[in-house]
Order: structure tokens, then sequence, then C-alpha cells
């Protein structure tokens, strides 16, 4: 049975792909530090001392997304036919990107709860 795609082809598509997914976290980074760059300026004018545990939030939302998109990014680069080498790598890195994850949403919450209780 014929391929249906070749796998040379394969790869350039899930490359592109993974450039791609890429790109989108780090516009999401980017999008979220830059703004939260503006409110804690706008916070730290008006001497709002609360107002910088909200743009610490804000700001950590943006991180934990742009990590999902690198995540996802690594992911689709080991999909096309992975060595075991390759394997090792995303599970080293999907490790210390989920334990990064894990570790803010744990800080968001806990913040997001402190400011709740304030």
């Amino acid at each position: 049975m014929p391929d249906l795609l070749p796998e040379g082809t394969l790869e350039e598509v899930v490359n592109l792909l993974v450039r791609l997914v890429e790109a989108a976290g780090a516009i999401v980074i980017f999008a979220g530090a830059a703004t939260a760059f503006v409110r804690f300026l706008l916070a730290a004018v008006r001497g709002d001392g609360d107002g910088f545990v909200v743009v610490r939030l804000f700001l950590g939302r943006f991180l934990t997304l742009g990590l999902e998109f690198q995540l996802a990014g690594d992911v689709l680069r080991t999909a096309v036919s992975p060595s075991f080498a390759q394997i090792g790598q995303l599970a080293a890195i999907a490790t210390i990107r989920t334990a990064l994850n894990f570790f803010l949403s744990r800080e968001i919450e806990r913040e997001r709860s402190m400011v709740g209780d304030g």
C-alpha cells in the first residue's frame, strides 16, 4: 500500500506546525509580559501595593498558557518517527515544563486566595 504522505513531506509539515505553535506560545508570553509591564507601571504610579499582586496573577496566567503552547510544540516535534533520544528529551522537557506549570498555577491560586481574603 503506498504511503499517503511521504515521511519527508510529513516531517516538513510537522516542522512548520511546531514553529507555528511555538510562535503562538512566544506571542502569548510576550503579550502577557508587555501588558503586565504596563499594568505594573500604572500600579506603581498610583502607589497601589495590592496592584502588584494582581499584575503577578495576570502575568502568571499568560506564562502558564505560553508554557502549554511550548509543550505542545515539543510533543509535535516528536510526532514523526521519534528516536529514543528524542523521547527521552521530550520526557525531560515535559517534566520540567509541567513542574513549572504546576508550581506557577499553585502560586496563582495562593495569590488569588490572598487577594480574595483581603
